[in-house]
């Protein structure tokens, strides 16, 4: 099977402009999460990984924050590696769930507002700015959407339809968005506490991350495998029993030829809900992987929806690379259905395989092994 290696990664995010600036910052316990005062977004006040004041991005009026913010992540990665996106063999992979979404916060809806916010209208935008031949693939499934572009990068390489692909993405937390998550009853009113017996919700950030996928050019970090599957149990509620992303879980890790022994870390969705966390350790427990270390960053970034498994896959790789294992922020007291090892230390060991999780509404879970090359 054709080996796929990621050769570029970016994160655009509160706590900085690229990867390595973002891993520091998390080694040295530094979180995003602050708390806000902006009725723009809430009356009240509520606690959130945002940029505010700090924009280092483009002024241009043709794009908007979201746009910038891919532009910004994107940018940084393809200059780290010789990769023409004008080449045939070069695509673009765009994920979020939201998009523009904002716009209608703001300005009267016409038809040509909904043409403006629908995310092919930004893809393509992005994409003539780095002048992109190809056109580029939209993904938006929910909190999986970042992890979803991996596993469709992959895919459409190793089915030979390019040699390289640019996988991106970003969501920003607006006023649409957080209101939206408290009509659930879902945000915390402190920063949130993934798997914590204590943890009452959800924290939102917003951000931007992007990987480069390549068939040609060599890397020390592979993505092996990636499996999805959807429980259909409820639009917003995930799976009682964790079975599908067991599912999910049990095809990556089989089709990528390794054990479950083999497993050194697994950077977890762990949103601090009650649910989602409940859902997981019993997805890692039925998966034999209860005594393998998890970690959720949601302590330092929030939920960033369609950036997410991106941010996280990107801080999970340079975690493999310095065999340094990112504690959960939040995290004390053990609080989930199942019993799981929650890392709640800065932790060094030897770091070979990473499994990535993500799920989200609608019930769809994803599930994506990287290893280092050897």
């Amino acid at each position: 099977m054709k080996e796929i290696f990621i050769v570029a990664d970016n994160i655009v995010s509160p706590l900085g402009y690229n990867s390595a600036d973002n891993f520091t910052q998390l080694c040295n316990s530094n979180s995003g999460i602050s708390f806000h005062e902006n009725e723009e977004i809430l009356p009240r006040p509520f606690y959130a990984s945002l940029f505010g004041k700090r924009n280092p991005f483009r002024t241009d009026k043709k794009y908007t924050m979201f746009e910038k913010l891919l532009i910004a992540s994107i940018e940084d990665a393809l200059s780290q590696v010789k990769v023409d996106p004008g080449n045939s063999r070069t695509g673009l992979v765009i994920s979020s769930t939201k998009g523009n979404i904002n716009l209608l916060e703001t300005e009267e809806l016409t038809d040509d507002l909904k043409e403006r916010i629908a995310l092919h209208t930004s893809a393509k935008l992005v994409a003539e700015y780095f002048h992109f031949a190809t056109k580029p693939i939209v993904i938006s499934h929910a909190c999986v959407s970042g992890l979803l572009g991996i596993i469709t990068g992959m895919r459409m390489i190793r089915e030979g339809l390019f040699d390289n692909i640019v996988v991106s993405g970003a969501d920003l937390t607006t006023k649409f968005v957080l209101t939206g998550f408290q009509s659930f009853q879902a945000i915390s009113d402190e920063p949130c506490k993934p798997f914590d017996a204590n943890r009452k919700g959800i924290t939102l950030g917003e951000g931007a991350a992007t990987v480069m996928l390549s068939a040609s050019s060599p890397g020390s970090i592979k993505v092996c495998s990636g499996a999805v599957s959807n429980d259909a149990n409820h639009i917003s509620g995930p799976s009682r029993t964790g079975k599908e992303l067991f599912q999910a879980i049990q095809r990556a890790i089989k089709d990528a030829g390794v054990e479950t022994k083999n497993i050194d870390m697994i950077s977890a969705h762990g949103t601090a809900t009650v649910y989602n966390d409940d859902m997981e350790s019993k997805a890692i427990n039925l998966a034999g992987l209860q005594q393998v270390p998890v970690n959720s960053l949601k302590g330092y970034y929030g939920h960033t929806l369609g950036a997410a498994g991106l941010i996280e896959t990107v801080i999970s790789i340079h975690s493999m690379k310095a065999n340094m294992m990112i504690p959960t922020k939040g995290f004390a007291v053990p609080g989930t259905a199942e019993s799981i090892n929650v890392c709640s230390t800065l932790q060094s060991g030897l770091l070979n395989t990473c499994l990535k999780t993500a799920s989200g509404f609608g019930g769809c879970n994803a599930a994506v092994v990287f290893q280092k090359a050897s």
